[in-house]
């Protein structure tokens, strides 16, 4: 998997910080912008534990996203607020050994690789036997299994980052998205550290939001991410 920050608003502190300061001041823009850093950092603090997030909408983050599965991806366009632009395999073929990811839990054990590897192997040549058959790619992808890598480009502004690290960060998430949101975060505080300074899993800022489903290790995931 590779998770790269393309882009992202210049300066995203900063324009949150005069959306917010928008809000209670009768200032112009010019004299709002004119603020000083410390006092930007401040109010930034203020507005997250106030929960006035809707200031963050004005800063978007760009990534490119490589050698996820099909599985992930399909977990994370259920993200509305956000936009994907995903490789097609409508236009994009497959050659016959195509990348797939492989999960752990089955790599652990020879006989159940052996078993995924000779699936995949036979997905692939069944794929290509279609193409050369003549069956378009977007039909023949049909026999393709969630396993495939994808790669994709994808938005989300300050607030949607914030609900999605809070989701997918968390433990019980699923291990691949899971990994994908642990790098996004620690790229974005880079970004803008004040803005996702308590960014994460929901445990921690608060006890855990999964009830009787917790994990049962919110300090060490309180260490995780405090050193991210």
């Amino acid at each position: 998997m590779r998770v790269q920050l393309l882009t992202h608003t210049p300066d995203p502190e900063r324009a949150c910080a005069a959306a917010a300061r928008l809000c209670y001041s009768a200032a112009d823009i010019d004299q709002l912008l004119a603020k000083e850093a410390e006092d930007q950092a401040l109010l930034l603090k203020k507005i997250l534990k106030l929960g006035h997030f809707s200031v963050l909408e004005h800063a978007s983050f760009t990534f490119g996203i490589e050698g996820i599965s099909r599985a992930c991806s399909h977990q994370l366009v259920r993200h509305r607020i956000a936009s994907f632009s995903q490789q097609s395999q409508r236009y994009v073929s497959s050659a016959e050994n195509f990348p797939a990811v492989l999960p752990d839990s089955i790599a652990a054990s020879p006989e159940l690789r052996k078993v995924f590897e000779t699936f995949m192997s036979e997905a692939g040549r069944v794929y290509a036997r279609l193409l050369e058959a003549g069956v378009p790619a977007e039909d023949a992808r049909f026999v393709l299994p969630n396993a495939v890598e994808t790669k994709l480009v994808m938005t989300m502004n300050a607030r949607e980052l914030h609900h999605f690290f809070h989701l997918r960060c968390c433990r019980r998430a699923q291990w691949e998205i899971r990994a994908m949101a642990k790098e996004m975060l620690r790229l974005v505080r880079r970004a803008a550290p004040v803005i996702f300074a308590a960014a994460g899993p929901g445990c921690l800022q608060a006890a855990c939001p999964e009830g009787s489903m917790t994990c049962g290790a919110i300090r060490e995931v309180r260490d995780e991410y405090a050193n991210l």
